[in-house]
């Protein structure tokens, strides 16, 4: 609703560098709530489901990004979004990615500060014009390396979520 906000009453200007920053925030946004979802405070009883956990992480990863794009990409479509639904498809599944290997790295708590620093980065990029494809929010839709860099960034994510999971802290 508030990308639908932004683009209707035109918060976000027609060309300039302030027209990728509020999409990037509230793509940011998205990703840090799929990656808290890691985090579980049951401890062994969830590791007693088994051989099916793996699965249920992958699962739940990747329908949280699908449903996080098809919904950010629903509230823009009467508007016109500057980068189009494949940016959003981008910048989601690939900060998502970022969310995810924090998880495995800082634990499922504290892994919404992998998206929120590549935020901080990203839009100091923005405003700078960067142009480096690991910052691909800088680059246009259409640019492989950047899509490339957001793919390998979500595939690494889901992996390490699906195989070793988010981290434990030390009280568990």
């Amino acid at each position: 609703m508030v990308l639908r906000a932004a683009l209707e009453w035109h918060w976000i200007p027609s060309s300039g560098p302030l027209t990728q920053q509020l999409p990037v925030l509230l793509e940011a946004g998205t990703a840090s709530v799929i990656a808290v979802t890691t985090y579980s405070p049951f401890g062994e009883p969830e590791r007693a489901t088994g051989r099916w956990l793996p699965y249920l992480r992958l699962a739940t990863a990747v329908a949280l990004t699908g449903i996080a794009v098809g919904l950010l990409s629903a509230g823009a479509a009467a508007a016109h979004l500057p980068g189009g639904s494949l940016e959003v498809v981008r910048n989601v599944a690939g900060i998502a990615g970022i969310g995810l290997l924090s998880a495995c790295l800082i634990g499922g708590e504290f892994s919404w500060i992998g998206p929120m620093t590549y935020l901080v980065l990203s839009e100091y990029a923005i405003l700078n014009a960067w142009r480096n494809p690991w910052i691909w929010p800088t680059r246009p839709p259409q640019d492989l390396g950047s899509s490339l860099c957001a793919i390998v960034a979500f595939v690494a994510g889901a992996a390490f979520i699906t195989a070793i999971g988010a981290r434990r802290s030390a009280a568990e």
